[in-house]
Formats: C-alpha cells, structure tokens, sequence
C-alpha cells in the first residue's frame, strides 16, 4: 500500500457539505473532505453509491447530466471551481480526466497528444513536438511508439491506448488527474502498467481515481475514501481503512460482505 508524505502536502481540493441531485434523485449527500496535493486519493464502494458522480464534480462533467444540481462548494487551491466567472474548458486543462474505456480520437499518435495543445493555440512545431515526446514519456509509452506516431491510434492495443490517452491528459499540464476505474477494461499486465504508472505521476500530479478493485486501491492510493448510498461513511489513510476500518460498514464492504 502506498503512503507517501501525504501528512506534510498542502490541501489541493476542498469539498464542502455536497449534495448532488438529478431531478429529484439524490446521488451524493452531504459530503465534506479535503485532498491533499501529490498523493493518490482512491474512491471505493458498490456499484451506484456515487463514487463517478463524486469524481465528475472536480471538473464539471456533471454539468452535461441533465437536470444535475448541486449544493455545497468545491474547491480547487481555495478557489471556488463553480463561479461564475470560471471558464470550465480552463478548469478542463487544470483537471485532467481518464476513463474507464479508452477514447483515443481517430486520429495518429501524435495529433492525440497534441490535441489540447493545438486547442489552447500552440502552433510552434517545436513545442508541440517536444510535449508529444514528453507526454508519451512521463505515459511510459514513448519507447513503445517513437517510430509509429503518426500510425493511427486506433491501431494500438488496449493498454496503450489508455496510456495514450493518459499521455493526450497530461499534455495540457494539469495539476489534477481523475481516473474512472482506468485499468477496468484492461488485462492483468497493462493493467500493472497503469498501477506502475499512477505511482510514478503522483510525484507531479494530484491523482483521484475511482475503482472497483479493493487490491488495486491498496496497492496505488495513500488515501482511501469508502461511499456507500451516496455518502462518506469512512475516509483516511489508505493502509488504516483496509487494516482497521473505524466503520463496521467499511469492513463489511473490505471482506467481501457486500457489494
């Protein structure tokens, strides 16, 4: 289980009593955490209990989910992500996100990566090239495409178009990374490649990832938070909760009981 300096890292996301709501369904209930920076912050619990809504509210994916209302606060370094004034494709750069399927466009390697780049106004074929390369470096995929990037994406297999897809994420330099259940498509070996890989970037990046796998929470997160029926029942260091869980309900959910 990893546990790094998490007690000595800033908070980086501040979530403030969250109610979410579509319609008149209520998905998550009177949430409050905070979430330190360059740790590795997991998210477990059964199928339905809001864990994927939780993790869209950090940068607004939820705002595409019709009827979606929300209440509480959700901070980013102390800055309200939901005024007014913020520009959500802005907060999209800030707040990478990785899906459970991977989702390369149709289009090479290359123009993957490069295509939040081109997007924010980069022209310069230097700088594109040297993100590109950097990118598909920090992915741990470089090596395996430096002779093939302008070979469609599609061509790749699975676990490489995740990293790719990881790889197009961190091109932007955001400071957040969410992962939804990001290895749950994959085979056993790419999938100990993305857990490699999780590890490594949480020297740079805060990390949330969303996942079924309680052996992959223990092995990638520092901090472990347990939602059941849309609410936090226990949240803390990742090696506490699967050891000595405060909550009943958390051991319950850890042996296998339920869910």
């Amino acid at each position: 289980m990893a546990d790094s300096k998490a007690s000595e890292n800033k908070a980086k996301i501040d979530i403030k009593n969250i109610n979410v709501f579509y319609g008149e369904k209520q998905v998550i209930k009177d949430i409050s955490l905070t979430i330190k920076e360059k740790i590795v912050t997991a998210f477990i619990g059964p199928s339905g209990c809001g864990k994927s809504s939780f993790l869209r509210l950090v940068n607004r994916m939820n705002d595409y989910i019709h009827n979606f209302r929300k209440e509480g606060d959700v901070l980013i370094d102390g800055k309200d992500i939901y005024a007014k004034e913020v520009k959500v494709e802005e907060l999209r750069q800030e707040v990478g996100m990785v899906f459970q399927k991977p989702n390369p466009f149709p289009k090479s390697i290359y123009e993957n990566v490069a295509f939040g780049l081109k997007i924010k106004g980069v022209t310069k074929r230097q700088i594109l090239d040297e993100a590109v390369e950097t990118s598909l470096r920090q992915a741990v995929l470089w090596e395996e495409v430096k002779e093939d990037l302008y070979k469609s994406a599609l061509e790749l297999s699975g676990g490489q178009q995740q990293r790719l897809c990881i790889a197009r994420a961190l091109a932007v330099e955001p400071s957040i990374l969410l992962m939804d259940e990001p290895a749950s498509a994959l085979d056993p070996i790419s999938t100990a490649k993305i857990e490699e890989l999780i590890f490594k970037l949480k020297e740079k990046y805060t990390i949330l990832i969303v996942t079924h796998n309680m052996h992959q929470a223990g092995r990638v997160s520092d901090r472990t938070a347990f939602l059941h029926l849309g609410k936090l029942v226990e949240y803390g260091k990742t090696k506490n909760i699967f050891t000595s869980p405060k909550q009943d309900l958390t051991e319950q959910y850890i042996t296998g009981r339920f869910g």
